[in-house]
């Protein structure tokens, strides 16, 4: 008797312990909702008048203006877009660098080389005075947030993308691509690429603007591309990154579109 009491004793304890791990295995864990409240504080309310702001501003201001206007390069000859039906300095300078500081990391990352440059006239926001080169310079020939896409188009698709330079008649910043045309300047006589003939059959790579490649200004060669690179490199830091490393700017004329 004494056997079978403890038996039933244990038995209702064990039943006991498992309806308990039963009841949390199947809890539900508690999210809980928190309210985060915020609010505008009008710099005007600590600091009520213009001369209280200003001295607040100040130091800030001049920490900005010292990292902006820090020298890095001479620049021989002004350098603007307004002047030159094909090609322009500031446009070719554009290019080149772009070209340039592109390539090695393109190089590195894909083992391929880039070769050529095209990006918009459009996308030239300022000149380059005669004189010093500072880092404000380039915030203010490149304010956008633009970065480097290298895009694959075949021999082809470049015979398109040469069509569109020729019907646009703007100076696109250029290099690396040579079009040749009629004294008409409409058609398309020749074009080389780095000095050799293109090669349908050969896909080429081209270093643009995120903005172009996605079908900007009409490109649609570069948007229609499947083959895309982007190399996280803005061009306002590409130009800073040239400035730096240049004792002074050359000014390039090259020509990218002959007329024969």
């Amino acid at each position: 008797m004494v056997n079978v009491k403890k038996k039933r004793v244990n038995t209702s304890y064990f039943v006991i312990l498992l309806t308990l791990a039963t009841l949390i295995s199947c809890k539900t864990n508690q999210k809980n909702v928190y309210e985060i409240e915020g609010k505008r504080i009008n710099i005007n309310e600590q600091y009520p008048t213009d001369v209280a702001i200003e001295n607040f501003i100040a130091p800030y201001r001049k920490h900005i203006n010292n990292d902006l206007d820090s020298i890095l390069a001479f620049n021989p000859v002004t350098q603007e877009k307004s002047t030159g039906k094909w090609q322009t300095n500031i446009g070719n300078l554009f290019a080149e660098t772009t070209l340039e500081l592109s390539n090695p990391i393109f190089n590195k990352r894909e083992h391929k080389n880039i070769d050529f440059c095209l990006l918009n006239h459009g996308g030239i926001r300022s000149i380059i005075p005669q004189g010093n080169v500072t880092t404000r310079t380039a915030f203010e020939i490149m304010p956008f947030e633009n970065s480097v896409i290298v895009v694959g188009l075949s021999g082809k698709e470049v015979k398109t993308l040469a069509a569109y330079f020729l019907k646009e008649k703007k100076p696109h910043p250029l290099a690396g691509l040579t079009i040749f045309t009629d004294k008409e300047e409409s058609q398309i006589i020749d074009l080389s690429v780095n000095g050799k003939p293109i090669d349908e059959t050969k896909t080429y790579y081209i270093a643009t603007s995120d903005y172009l490649a996605n079908g900007g200004d009409n490109m649609n060669f570069f948007r229609d591309s499947s083959i895309k690179y982007d190399l996280d490199y803005k061009l306002r830091n590409l130009f800073i990154d040239y400035f730096k490393k240049t004792d002074t700017i050359p000014n390039i004329t090259t020509e990218r579109v002959i007329i024969k």
